[in-house]
């Protein structure tokens, strides 16, 4: 493993080395970087040129620039980068870090969610294969999948963000939507339910009444203006989180199981209160900080609770853990919703479509948390909904492929239980072909999206790397480049060992 992981490393210096040196040079003759200063009528033009070509070093042949580029790169093992400057004389590394900073931001989110709820949709189509849910995940995933990436922003912008802002003048829902929505919950409920036909009938109106009297709850307290969770909302929540973790897990003949995600959910109530006073004085790593130590508390009262499985009852408990502690971050945030939304620059108007902050925004942690939050909410949303058909739709074909093999029939035949069948033995063996898939997206986070970017008016790796195309300016182009390249062929190496450890028949060898 090691050795092959060497051999790797090596070949990727010998491709990055190769590539970077062809793309230097097919962009330093794509164009004439002293173009705009050729053409201008100021007095001291020629004093301008003469100080851009000293800059870029432009006497000197584009090969040979390219090597003296690549020492002031092999500089960053001594803790010395430098990747030259761009047209306007800002070093390249500083636009890299605001870029990094911007598109991280932005896409991040997008593709974690795209690969979560993708995932999820696929195989839960491939299990009810050829079922109503099935044919609307298939119809959703391609519809968005073929819609330009501008046009779903543009809708988000009008809709979503124009919409939702004129909303909030008067948060009240009207008996006619609420009654649309709780039916399309109602029937979403009844395609994604199984069983007889009854059982599903009455999962179908179970689901139209649990939305139409959340909607009817939210219109009555003005949710929307001063949203909160309390132990009202975090209880049940909790014990859904806990059960539906128990069930993935374990299944819920493990008790002991259960009973460590149900402590969780208690010690969660109890903390509740007390870890307010510290959450006010929150930071970033605060907030990292407190989540953990719920996750580790977690796992010692599922290894406390033993069982036959003290491994089934820690991951139980972390999951919970987790979770709670999602509920009360999202719990403070909501707390300072209403001081976010009254503030004098939003002005109640909390949906931006553009840019990746509010300028001069005041606050503590939670407001500047919701800032970047609702800058990145309608990008985010564009994102994802175009990423989510090729997640589902290749796990939902490894899937159908793996249900139907000779050891998914003779686990059932043997009288495993349908949860172990589908969570141990299939899910684990169809996640092998999207390893490559994931870890090349998620290698590729780095490039940005360039067309969300531009209508989100976010400067980041994409928008970087087009306009210094554009302006024949090598060295973003190169920084851009070499980034998103090391990104590429490190995720590479990673799906490959991803392998060995998802399926125990493959072994990389030396």
């Amino acid at each position: 493993m090691l050795m092959y992981s060497v051999r790797r490393l090596i070949t990727a210096v010998f491709i990055l080395f190769g590539a970077s040196f062809l793309i230097y040079n097919l962009v330093a003759i794509a164009g004439d970087p002293l173009e705009e200063l050729r053409v201008s009528t100021s007095p001291n033009k020629e004093a301008l040129i003469a100080q851009r070509i000293a800059a870029l070093d432009l006497d000197t042949p584009a090969p040979l620039r390219y090597f003296k580029w690549l020492g002031g790169v092999l500089g960053c093992f001594a803790g010395k980068c430098d990747f030259g400057q761009n047209l306007a004389g800002t070093p390249v590394t500083q636009l890299l870090s605001n870029a990094v900073y911007q598109t991280l931001t932005l896409v991040l989110a997008a593709t974690i969610l795209a690969i979560l709820i993708g995932v999820c949709l696929g195989i839960v189509s491939a299990l009810r294969q050829y079922s109503g849910l099935d044919y609307t995940v298939t119809f959703a995933s391609f519809l968005f999948f073929s819609l330009p990436s501008f046009w779903i922003a543009v809708l988000l912008k009008e809709f979503l963000a124009i919409g939702f802002n004129d909303f909030l003048r008067n948060p009240v829902v009207t008996i006619p939507t609420t009654l649309l929505i709780s039916a399309l919950a109602g029937l979403f409920w009844y395609a994604a339910s199984f069983g007889k036909q009854k059982t599903r009938y009455l999962m179908g109106l179970v689901g139209f009444t649990l939305t139409a009297g959340a909607i009817i709850f939210v219109s009555a307290t003005h949710w929307f203006l001063t949203p909160f969770l309390g132990i009202p909302f975090i209880l049940p929540l909790g014990l859904v989180a806990a059960l539906t973790f128990t069930v993935l897990v374990s299944g819920l003949r493990n008790r002991r199981a259960l009973g460590a995600g149900l402590s969780m959910v208690v010690v969660g109530l109890v903390a509740y209160f007390p870890i307010q006073g510290l959450l006010a004085q929150a930071t970033l790593l605060m907030v990292v900080i407190v989540t953990a130590a719920f996750m580790a508390l977690g796992v010692i009262l599922g290894l406390g609770w033993g069982g036959y499985d003290k491994g089934q009852g820690a991951r139980v408990g972390m999951l919970t853990g987790l979770a709670m502690a999602l509920l009360i971050i999202a719990d403070r945030f909501m707390q300072a919703w209403p001081s976010y939304l009254n503030s004098g620059r939003i002005k109640g108007r909390p949906i931006p479509t553009a840019n990746a902050s509010t300028p001069n925004l005041q606050g503590d942690f939670w407001i500047h948390g919701i800032d970047t939050m609702t800058h990145i909410l309608l990008p985010t949303i564009a994102l994802t909904l175009i990423s989510l058909a090729s997640y589902s739709r290749y796990s939902r074909a490894s899937m159908l492929e793996i249900m139907n093999q000779d050891y998914i029939r003779t686990a059932r035949a043997k009288g495993v239980s349908e949860r172990s069948v589908v969570m141990k033995h299939a899910f684990r063996n169809a996640l092998i072909p999207l390893a490559t898939i994931i870890a090349m997206d998620i290698g590729a986070i780095i490039g940005g999206a360039a067309i969300t970017e531009r209508i989100f008016a976010f400067k980041g790796m994409g928008t970087l790397f087009l306009d210094a195309l554009a302006q024949t300016d090598p060295n973003p182009v190169m920084g851009v480049f070499l980034l998103t390249g090391i990104m590429a062929l490190t995720f590479n190496l990673v799906a490959d060992l991803l392998y060995s450890a998802l399926d125990p028949r493959v072994r990389v060898k030396a």
